[in-house]
């Protein structure tokens, strides 16, 4: 009989450097078979709507994404089953055709803005980790972001930040703050952090 996984819960603000500590978990647990699922892959089709009508969806409300389907997959994953995961297309902002097939792994780390939002997620979690930034400089990471990555203008980033991504950072995100197991802040150098997290993984797989 397999294992159930280790899962690791990874929130935090829009470009607070999630990705960054993720990678740097994963890169001291090379061997161990580790699964990366991105929350952003599982906004919810936008298929029916013009690009004009998708650009002006709230991204940063819960409502936009598909946790129901994401859990059901968390489940299957969790007991050692195979899923095909969603992708999506951040220049036409909606879910793409192509799926990505996924094994599951001893740890599985979920990453997400509002990956702490949904009382499900989080209760299959063993390690709930909340990244923290300054505002000023999560925005100018972002705004360097979607310029370069996602084909984006300067003034459409400003536009979405102002309206959407700031207020439900405070509404919705930052809040989430309060189940974090642990908080980082990604000012500096988060070393120990990392070592203490991947400890406790291994704690968990050697039980």
């Amino acid at each position: 009989m397999n294992k159930r996984p280790v899962l690791i819960a990874v929130a935090g603000g829009s470009s607070s450097g999630k990705t960054t500590v993720v990678d740097k978990i994963t890169a001291n647990l090379v061997g161990y078979g580790v699964v990366v699922i991105k929350h952003d892959d599982y906004y919810k089709d936008q298929s029916e709507m013009t690009l004009d009508e998708r650009r002006v969806v709230n991204y940063d409300h819960p409502f936009s994404i598909d946790n129901d389907l994401f859990y059901e997959h968390l489940e299957q994953l969790m007991n050692n089953q195979s899923i095909h995961k969603p992708t999506y297309d951040f220049v036409q902002l909606t879910r793409a055709k192509k799926t990505e097939f996924i094994q599951p792994g001893k740890i599985i780390i979920i990453e997400g803005i509002l990956i702490l939002e949904d009382k499900r997620i989080r209760d299959l979690a063993d390690i709930k980790i909340f990244v923290e930034a300054d505002d000023d400089l999560r925005f100018i990471r972002r705004l360097k972001r979607d310029i370069k990555e996602r084909g984006r203008t300067l003034e459409s980033v400003v536009e979405q930040y102002l309206s959407t991504v700031k207020p439900m950072h405070y509404a919705f995100v930052k809040p989430t703050k309060r189940y974090a197991d642990i908080i980082i802040p990604n000012d500096y150098q988060h070393d120990v952090a990392v070592d203490l997290i991947n400890s406790k993984i291994l704690s968990i797989l050697n039980q």
